[in-house]
């Protein structure tokens, strides 16, 4: 089966989306012995995908097709050619806001959340637009849709109407070569020596987006939780700067504990592992996720969790996290306190988190996937999706 995967949605490597490309390559490659995988690949991304060299080919996409609208434009447009030039029998779009109109082979699209349909004003207006309403058509255009948790696949089927058996449930993997516990004492020295963190640290690793990551309430609340305890413990934010950035760093600015709350920036896959050891405890009070990758790999390196429960949160974590309103700052405010203060309550998350982390794996993820694409390519010969509902 010839297999092509679209690839221009990782925004340079720095998002949930390109970990999600990355981890299910790389676990793909072994299926390359009897698959053949072609990869479309912006040309400054390029370097991104030199582990991917081995096992597939790389189709270099032109770097005026990166912003938005031209990238939607080169879904439509020129990839339906590509896909024919190279004989693809599967066409695999990782976004729903890249889904393909024109059906040049099998069409699978992964969809990560509806956020959306759930978060007031997550993205601009045109953005919102296009995923309430153009997705949700060409969705119906698939012939298979990948949904990442059981949440999202219920959101697909609610907020598109498209029946459950076009969804194919493929939970997100975890590379345990990677996230393991390892030495925590090293991995706390190399923090302290890269990043100058010599304290105890709450860590929320996530793209610095407002406000569907909630980080300005976590800011409200660490306030709070140093004004109740006097404790010495930081507050450190890894992640690139997103849509409403600006009003996260004004939060700090304006903090009154602004000294101890860090941003590193976007952090390299290389140094996550580390990062999340060294870490006391991990918090992600995300208002929305359609999977929520982060507290399980902090949960596989041995950092306990603290997280909401929305969208595919309470799903992925189990009973192996302490839990929050995102929307309830005294109530993240004590949970940081009891984290901080009770060692034992940590030791117990710790150990629960390493069980939860074993339930997921990338290797399972791609056996599946690799199914959905078998599968897509039948219903293709055999007959074409149902028309779209109309609109309204």
């Amino acid at each position: 089966m010839r297999v092509g995967i679209s690839t221009s949605v990782i925004q340079r490597g720095k998002t949930g989306v390109a970990q999600y490309v990355f981890a299910l390559l790389r676990a793909l490659a072994p299926h390359a012995q009897r698959h053949q995988f072609t990869l479309f690949v912006l040309e400054e991304d390029r370097p991104l995908f030199e582990f991917a060299a081995d096992f597939a080919r790389v189709v270099p996409v032109s770097e005026r097709f990166r912003p938005p609208v031209q990238n939607i434009f080169w879904h439509q447009a020129c990839l339906p050619h590509l896909a024919r030039v190279h004989q693809l029998d599967v066409l695999h779009v990782p976004s729903y806001r890249r889904m393909l109109a024109p059906r040049p082979c099998a069409l699978v699209a992964t969809i990560h959340d509806l956020a959306p349909f759930h978060v007031v004003a997550k993205y601009d207006w045109k953005r919102m637009w296009y995923g309430r309403v153009i997705a949700r058509r060409l969705a119906w255009r698939q012939d298979a849709i990948i949904a990442i948790s059981q949440n999202t696949a219920r959101d697909i089927n609610r907020f598109f109407g498209l029946p459950a058996d076009r969804i194919s449930v493929v939970l997100n993997g975890l590379a345990h070569d990677r996230f393991f516990p390892g030495d925590r004492e090293r991995a706390r020295a190399t923090v302290a020596a890269r990043h100058d963190l010599r304290r105890p640290f709450f860590l929320y690793l996530a793209r610095l987006e407002h406000p569907g990551k909630n980080h300005v309430r976590l800011v409200n609340a660490f306030d709070e939780f140093k004004r109740q305890t006097g404790s010495d413990w930081q507050l450190v934010f890894g992640g690139s700067d997103w849509h409403g950035a600006e009003k996260i760093h004004q939060a700090i600015r304006n903090a009154a504990f602004a000294p101890d709350v860090r941003t590193l920036g976007f952090v390299p896959d290389e140094a996550l592992p580390d990062l999340y050891r060294a870490a006391a405890t991990f918090v992600y009070p995300s208002l929305y996720e359609g999977f929520g990758l982060p507290p399980i790999e902090a949960m596989a390196c041995g950092c306990p969790v603290i997280t909401s429960t929305r969208g595919s949160l309470g799903e992925v974590v189990g009973q192996a996290a302490a839990t929050v309103d995102p929307e309830n700052i005294a109530a993240m405010a004590d949970q940081l306190r009891r984290l901080a203060t009770d060692p034992a309550w940590r030791n117990n998350l710790r150990s629960a988190g390493l069980i939860q982390a074993r339930k997921f794996d990338w290797n399972l993820a791609a056996a599946a996937t690799m199914e959905v694409y078998e599968r897509a390519a039948r219903t293709m010969e055999t007959a074409m999706p149902a028309p779209a509902p109309q609109v309204g």
